[in-house]
């Protein structure tokens, strides 16, 4: 019977191979510097002015990012559910002070991967590079632009359909207040979309 680690990994596996395909060779190479991580609910991962060494892999769980402005006001800027890398790229590729802290939504279960010994490995292998290429590409090019246009062009209850589309349990595991912040919207707002919601079915 299969471990549950080793279907976590399987599952890491099938993720770098809906963006590029990745050959047993690399793929060696990928799982020597994995690292298995367990958090609670509402451990910091990473924190605001900390420099990243790690992405993660979230196998089972949630996470937030979210900034503190200089009143202490917080404003959550992504949610990260199973099967989906999470991490501050920017503080990873300039190797400067995260912007923003990672917290656990719910208890999770990640895979840690270091990434300047990951750097090295996207300089060897082509496959690893064209994965790379290709993640950065959809979700720093394509899914942020997306985003950006969603919250200036879409109101939010398709905004709230399209999130309910992509992570359809969402409602049963995170905070409203969670997912009206990622929404741009308050607490009560997302309320009166869901009473609207539910009358219309």
């Amino acid at each position: 019977m299969i471990s549950d680690k080793e279907q976590y990994i399987s599952d890491l596996r099938k993720t770098f191979n809906s963006f590029s395909n990745v050959g047993d060779d690399s793929w060696n190479k990928v799982r020597s510097i994995v690292q298995f991580q367990h958090l609670e609910e509402g451990d910091l991962l990473l924190q605001e002015g900390q420099v990243a060494r790690n992405f993660h892999y979230i196998c089972k769980g949630a996470l937030r990012a979210y900034i503190t402005d200089y009143e202490g006001n917080i404003y959550n800027k992504n949610i990260f559910m199973d099967q989906n890398f999470a991490g501050s790229k920017a503080s990873l590729l300039q190797q400067e002070p995260s912007e923003f802290t990672l917290e656990a939504l719910e208890k999770s279960i990640l895979i840690n991967l270091d990434y300047r010994k990951y750097k090295r490995l996207i300089s060897e292998y082509k496959d690893l590079n064209k994965f790379y290429i290709a993640y950065l590409e959809k979700h720093w090019v394509i899914e942020k632009e997306q985003r950006e246009v969603s919250l200036v062009m879409e109101n939010a209850t398709d905004r709230y359909l399209k999130l309910l589309d992509k992570h359809p349990d969402i409602d049963d595991r995170i905070a409203q207040r969670h997912i009206a912040a990622h929404l741009g919207i308050t607490p009560t707002q997302l309320s009166r979309i869901r009473r609207k919601l539910k009358k219309s079915h």
